[in-house]
């Protein structure tokens, strides 16, 4: 279960996504975001899966390991559907029985709504998979320097930002690595009811706690001996500079959002 965590991982390959200015895919991915809340009907939700796909291609991510991430959210999926499901009034009903009552409205509610999770998840997991922490962490903070007048800690908060997608790796393989040394210590993590398995995960939240802390320590130990003391005065390795590949998907962007508008209006 925990290697289908994508969210936070790095997929380190060449394509034109991946060179795309860290600043673009950060706010094409908040575009994305507002297109995913606009879309009403089956045709916005088909352009969103394609906007998806071409997306995921141009990245040359596989689609699996992009749909990937979803794993670990069906129970949260599954919720959100029956939620929607049993309690989204409507006129068209379906199934009428004691307490329960199934519409159509309920259930294209329900549909929609498990959709609109789904793309919320992997097109954030597109971004973290094509874009480095340290440059999602550059671009934060570039991004929210204006608020600097207002004295708002932005390169604190893209600090922190980086720290933990950083680490979200790091305590993924080290939760593995203690889930399989309570394995074989006669722990039994995949059977049993919902009580019976969560209690089965003390042993293993428990060490996973105080290596976390332990590694927060030493990471600010090590900062503090290096003297670093924020952002003021701190130049970047990189420059970010914006290219005509940039313009490019801002334009099939702009493109895809005019149409989900369009797909909102009419339909």
């Amino acid at each position: 279960m925990l290697n289908n965590i994508t969210l936070g991982q790095y997929y380190p390959v060449d394509s034109p996504v991946h060179r795309l200015d860290p600043r673009v895919k950060l706010l094409l991915t908040i575009v994305f975001i507002v297109a995913v809340f606009l879309a009403k009907s089956w045709i916005g939700y088909l352009l969103l899966t394609a906007f998806i796909v071409f997306s995921a291609r141009m990245a040359h991510v596989p689609l699996n390991m992009l749909f990937r991430g979803l794993k670990p959210l069906r129970l949260i999926l599954i919720i959100t559907f029956l939620l929607n499901l049993f309690f989204t009034a409507g006129d068209t009903v379906w199934v009428s029985f004691w307490v329960i009552r199934i519409t159509k409205e309920g259930f294209l509610m329900a549909l929609f709504y498990s959709l609109r999770l789904m793309f919320l998840v992997v097109g954030t997991s597109l971004l973290t998979l094509t874009t480095s922490p340290v440059a999602l962490s550059d671009a934060l903070e570039i991004l929210l320097s204006p608020l600097k007048v207002i004295r708002f800690p932005a390169h604190e908060l893209a600090m922190m930002m980086t720290i933990a997608l950083r680490f979200v790796p790091t305590l993924l393989e080290e939760a593995d690595k203690i889930m399989k040394a309570q394995m074989a210590r006669g722990a039994d993590f995949e059977t049993g009811n919902l009580v019976t398995r969560a209690r089965a995960m003390v042993p293993l939240l428990v060490p996973l706690f105080v290596s976390a802390f332990r590694r927060a320590s030493d990471l600010a130990m090590a900062m503090e001996s290096r003297c670093y003391h924020g952002g003021e005065g701190r130049t970047r390795l990189r420059v970010l500079k914006l290219t005509g590949n940039d313009a490019a998907a801002c334009g099939i962007t702009a493109v895809f959002l005019a149409l989900i508008i369009l797909e909102g209006i009419l339909f």
